[in-house]
């Protein structure tokens, strides 16, 4: 389905400025010493994430902004080339929660 409107951004859908929780910084810090060398390919991407939450009600799309900007911070690459993002989510036991992902060259774009 096709709807004939142009999306709204995060940064159109807040007033003000946003600054980054302590919870949020102790995160970006958490998962930048965890990430691994990687190379990112050129041109346009493709990012695969995948979610173990532990609570049904979460919702998937939260985690993506955060994360992908911290992925950016750490791989020096701008979120402008990611021209396909798939996000899947995974109930786990508590404390079992996790991230994973893959950065791809994207291939084709559906039109």
């Amino acid at each position: 389905m096709r709807v004939d409107i142009k999306p709204l951004s995060v940064n159109e859908a807040w007033k003000g400025r946003r600054f980054k929780t302590d919870a949020y910084k102790k995160y970006e810090k958490d998962v930048l010493k965890q990430l691994k060398p990687m190379n990112i390919p050129d041109g346009e991407l493709e990012i695969v994430i995948q979610v173990g939450f532990s609570n049904k009600g979460s919702d998937i799309d939260n985690i993506a902004k955060p994360f992908i900007d911290i992925l950016q911070k750490k791989y020096g690459f701008n979120d402008s080339r990611a021209y396909a993002l798939v996000l899947l989510k995974r109930i786990v036991p508590k404390g079992q929660e996790y991230i994973s992902f893959s950065i791809f060259e994207c291939l084709k774009i559906i039109d």
